[in-house]
């Protein structure tokens, strides 16, 4: 059973600024600066440029496969099944360990420290609950999610303009060229999510157009976040952003706003956490219903209900793992492969867009060119730690895949999603 339209164009919009504005942007900028130092300018403008390469490729193959799993049915249709393979494992297993993380950092801000388990417990079960039920409620919820958010981080921006005539910032560090580019490689992981509304593209009116219009206009909106809110930190913390574990909630305390001011960031956060978190949760549904289809997952998580209309079973089963993996590890610091799996995810994307004909172009090939160069670049200033986990995670598939297709038979019918089988 297809999955229903239901997704207008601004639902489309809020899931991808639910995805891209999450804890991200409350924990990024002392990692970034860090890395990229006075420069960290020129580092969110590579992080951008690479972003929009990825986003007008994953744009132009939606409009041309609008079917659930994003770059794992492209990669499929466009390049072959191990290509769409690669690409959907990565981004089910890496977003799965991001699901984990989002679920505990929203436990971070919104819990004391004895019930933070819980309560990351808590929020898995209940947005997964809540992907169950419709993606016009996932839609709903997401607005939410997102206006709590960036009236928070309005609210930030506020308190840096009343502390900026007494306030005089620390040094930022002096730039190397590789620290700038790990800082874009920082911030292209912050505001990279997306392709989530091309996961699922079986489920906007109107793919063609909606899918691209939504891109369009969710990439820029979260930039403009990104840089305004970057801009308020770094001139009232300056330097001191490397050392802070909460830049966001510093530059509040600054302003003097006292128990308020943290209550306002802390549900920003939180808001933002729950966002990416239900938004990721979406993702991998989406994108396991693909590759169930093509049996790269078990079949059984291929089934559509028939009153909701969603991948129940991948879903439960998404979420399933997730409250497994929050229950016995704490996986914030320990999630490198998934950077990996978002970069590898995105370069396949770009092949992809490079492999259709003239008659699906939308946009011009250098900048698919410059997606697949912008990734394979990022991709090489990861941490040799994250680089060796994303390669184990990718093998590790590959041959799961391979003992598969050696010890039973391909299917021999057509699939749903109209992409091809091997």
């Amino acid at each position: 059973m297809p999955l229903a339209r239901r997704l207008t164009l601004p639902d489309a919009v809020s899931i991808g600024l639910g995805s891209m504005i999450g804890a991200g942007v409350f924990a990024v900028w002392g990692p970034a600066t860090g890395a990229a130092g006075q420069a960290l300018v020129i580092a969110l403008v590579i992080a951008a440029v690479v972003a929009y390469g990825n986003a007008t490729s994953s744009a132009q193959l939606a409009a041309a496969h609008p079917v659930s799993g994003g770059t794992y049915a492209y990669g499929r249709a466009e390049l072959g099944p191990w290509w769409g393979f690669i690409a959907g494992w990565c981004f089910v297993i890496g977003k799965l360990a991001s699901c984990a993380a989002m679920a505990l950092t929203f436990a971070a801000y919104a819990a004391p420290a004895a019930w933070r388990t819980p309560a990351a417990l808590a929020a898995v079960a209940a947005l997964t609950a809540v992907t169950c039920v419709g993606i016009t409620r996932t839609a709903r919820l997401t607005q939410i999610l997102v206006a709590v958010t960036l009236t928070g981080l309005a609210a930030v921006v506020v308190a840096a303009g009343t502390t900026l005539s007494h306030v005089a910032p620390e040094p930022l560090p002096d730039p190397t060229v590789y620290g700038v580019l790990q800082g874009a490689g920082l911030l292209f992981f912050a505001f990279a999510g997306y392709a989530r509304i091309a996961t699922m593209g079986e489920e906007v009116v109107d793919p063609a157009r909606t899918i691209p219009r939504a891109i369009g206009i969710a990439l820029p909106v979260a930039l403009a976040v990104y840089v305004v809110v970057g801009g308020a930190v770094l001139l009232v913390q300056g330097g001191a952003v490397v050392g802070s574990a909460s830049p966001l909630a510093d530059v509040v305390s600054s302003a003097g706003w006292g128990p308020a001011g943290d209550a306002v960031v802390r549900v920003a956060a939180s808001a933002a956490s729950l966002g990416a978190l239900l938004a990721l949760l979406t993702g991998i549904g989406r994108t396991s219903l693909a590759m169930a289809r093509e049996h790269d997952l078990p079949g059984f998580l291929a089934r559509v209900d028939a009153r909701h209309h969603v991948p129940v079973r991948a879903q439960l089963a998404a979420g399933a793992v997730v409250l497994g993996i929050v229950a016995v590890a704490d996986v914030r610091g320990a999630i490198g492969f998934s950077s990996f799996g978002v970069l590898l995810y995105y370069f396949v994307a770009n092949a992809a867009a490079l492999a259709q004909g003239p008659g699906a172009r939308r946009y011009p090939r250098a900048l698919a060119v410059i997606g697949a160069v912008g990734c394979a670049v990022l991709v090489l200033t990861l941490p040799p730690a994250s680089a060796l986990a994303g390669t184990g995670v990718v093998i590790v598939g590959v041959l799961i895949r391979a003992l598969r297709l050696r010890f039973t038979a391909p299917p021999s019918s057509p699939t749903p999603s109209g992409t091809p089988t091997g």
